[in-house]
């Protein structure tokens, strides 16, 4: 094999605490509100970079302001749809009390906010509408799912993450009929006319999974400049290296990584299959093993034909259960055969794709779909790089180089 770099742009910001620092001192924000009011900051569950020092920096804003800030998870039915799970994944991100300087409220408690004009319901939750302010932080970014001018990003947050469990669940119902974006618009209108929301900080990253972009927009504007965001987002994707890949190789999976534990739109698979590169063919896909940022959660399990068994074990049923029925999309936790060695795994991957050796397959291997700046290629692709030569332990397993560092 070879060590293979894809060279996409490097649009990492250097200093991303004083970009956030600036966005914030430019958004207007508290020049609504009372001092000693006080404010929800929503954030999410997503593997986004530096989350917890941009937390921490959109935190300190409002507290040297005078302002009585708080964080809550505004996730929907993520952390296995337990407000200690919600909490435990904010924690990962380093966001807690101790790092914030205000507190974390976690809670699945919800209040109506009544019905859309398309007759969708709405939910927020209870901590966050307790507030005289509510914020939220999120990347702006292509879903996996569905596509659309409005797809992962501050609508949809507060459409789903800001109603927990039950938003969630009432959106994915909705969208079944109507589609995701006609819902998370609609609603999200509706918690715009609250005159609640502030707006939010967006976050853009490069394909490189840096931060490149932080900016805050006000709710006056919140849609629309969060279409040109997405816009721009997409532009920077990062892609695999091939259209016709015989074996794609994943390292680990994960709703850290994507909602759909895999991108859908890089693997050209799933729920949204029909907006990926329309050229690529990837004949097998292997999964490895389970992030440990997933807590157990498998979603996109079912988007691979053969997993290893340490994969399997790692999934907890439950987890993945609920994150699949609050969307709608049992088929993402569908579980595929398993092997208790990668030679097993990639000997049955190697003939789906139409090869009695694994030698002879066209295989592209990754560490996950959201870092593909570094990948690994079978020598028989032509492609240069840096020789690399796989190796099989006693047991038939190999050891990543992508999951160093």
């Amino acid at each position: 094999m070879v060590l293979l770099e894809q060279r996409f742009p490097d649009r990492g910001l250097p200093d991303v605490t004083s970009a956030v620092r600036a966005a914030m001192a430019s958004s207007g924000f508290a020049e609504s509100l009372t001092p000693g009011a006080s404010v929800a900051i929503g954030a999410g569950s997503r593997g986004i970079t530096n989350i917890g020092p941009i937390v921490i920096e959109v935190v300190r804003y409002w507290l040297e302001r005078g302002f009585r800030p708080f964080v809550f998870p505004a996730m929907g039915s993520h952390g296995a749809a337990t407000a200690a799970g919600q909490a435990d994944v904010l924690a990962h991100y380093g966001i807690t009390e101790a790092t914030l300087g205000c507190p974390v409220q976690s809670s699945l408690e919800v209040l109506s906010l009544g019905q859309t004009a398309e007759g969708f319901d709405v939910w927020a939750g209870c901590d966050a509408w307790a507030a005289d302010a509510v914020m939220l932080v999120n990347r702006i970014k292509w879903h996996t799912s569905f596509s659309g001018a409005l797809e992962s990003g501050l609508t949809k947050m507060m459409a789903i993450g800001l109603g927990k469990m039950e938003g969630a669940r009432t959106a994915h119902a909705a969208s079944r009929r109507y589609g995701m974006e006609a819902v998370i618009r609609s609603v999200g209108a509706k918690v715009l006319g609250t005159g609640k929301m502030l707006g939010g900080l967006a976050i853009l990253e490069d394909a490189h999974h840096k931060t490149a972009l932080v900016e805050a927009v006000a709710a006056s504007r919140l849609m629309e400049r969060e279409e040109e965001l997405l816009a721009l987002g997409k532009s920077w994707m990062a892609r695999l290296p091939l259209d016709e890949i015989d074996v794609l190789i994943v390292d680990e999976i994960g709703k850290n990584i994507s909602g759909t534990g895999m991108d859908a739109k890089v693997i050209n698979r799933g729920p949204a299959a029909e907006s990926g590169p329309k050229s690529q063919r990837i004949s097998c896909i292997y999964a490895r093993r389970l992030s440990a940022e997933t807590y157990g959660s498998a979603m996109g399990v079912g988007m691979a034909d053969v997993i290893h068994s340490r994969l399997k074990a790692e999934m907890n049923v439950q987890a993945g259960l609920v994150n699949a029925m609050t969307t709608g999309t049992l088929a993402q936790v569908r579980v595929p055969v398993d092997f208790p060695s990668d030679r097993e795994c990639l000997e049955i991957a190697a003939r789906t794709a139409g090869y009695n050796r694994i030698a002879d397959a066209r295989i592209v291997w990754v560490r996950n779909t959201l870092e593909l700046s570094r990948v690994l290629v079978s020598a028989n692709t032509g492609l240069p790089g840096e020789a690399w030569e796989a190796r099989f332990d006693s047991a038939g397993n190999l050891v990543s180089p992508l999951l160093v560092g």
